[in-house]
């Protein structure tokens, strides 16, 4: 009989970690529909000036649109600057894989997936990422050995 399969690993969240959660799991648009909030905030704040209405309101659309420019061009780096000024960083993370589902524990967060809640899995250059009833998690392969990398891609269906 086949024993249940279970691996156990520690890593730590540090920047090479969550740089890689960024690149695996978000696609960066810097295309013109990218920027067309900013762009209609601006122009809405250009025009209101013109008009003479309200300049501190108008003032406040045209920095608004200045502001959400930036947040599409400098995404990755607000993004990351975030996630390392935030209290998990620098921790240890407790990583399980096994029959059940995937299981992370570190001092801050506590989270499971469950296979049965697993609606697609997608093999990525770096790691994996699980679409679940939660939402999407990412799971890096850098901690997994290859037993465990070849375990998920089963659960996959690749």
């Amino acid at each position: 009989m086949k024993e249940p399969f279970s691996y156990t690993t520690n890593y730590i969240l540090d920047k090479q970690h969550f740089n890689e959660c960024f690149d695996e799991s978000v696609t960066l648009d810097f295309s013109v529909k990218a920027y067309a909030k900013a762009i209609g905030f601006f122009l809405i704040g250009v025009a209101l000036l013109l008009t003479y209405t309200n300049a501190y309101a108008s003032w406040f659309l045209v920095g608004l649109g200045v502001l959400e420019a930036f947040h599409v061009k400098f995404k990755k780096t607000w993004w990351l600057w975030r996630q390392m000024m935030s209290k998990a960083a620098g921790n240890e993370v407790s990583l399980t894989v096994n029959e059940e589902g995937v299981i992370t524990h570190s001092l801050y967060v506590d989270s499971k997936i469950n296979w049965h809640d697993t609606n697609e899995i997608t093999v990525t250059k770096q790691g994996f990422l699980i679409k679940h009833s939660g939402g999407t998690s990412y799971l890096s392969k850098r901690p997994l050995n290859s037993e465990a990398i070849d375990f998920i891609i089963e659960k996959s269906g690749s």
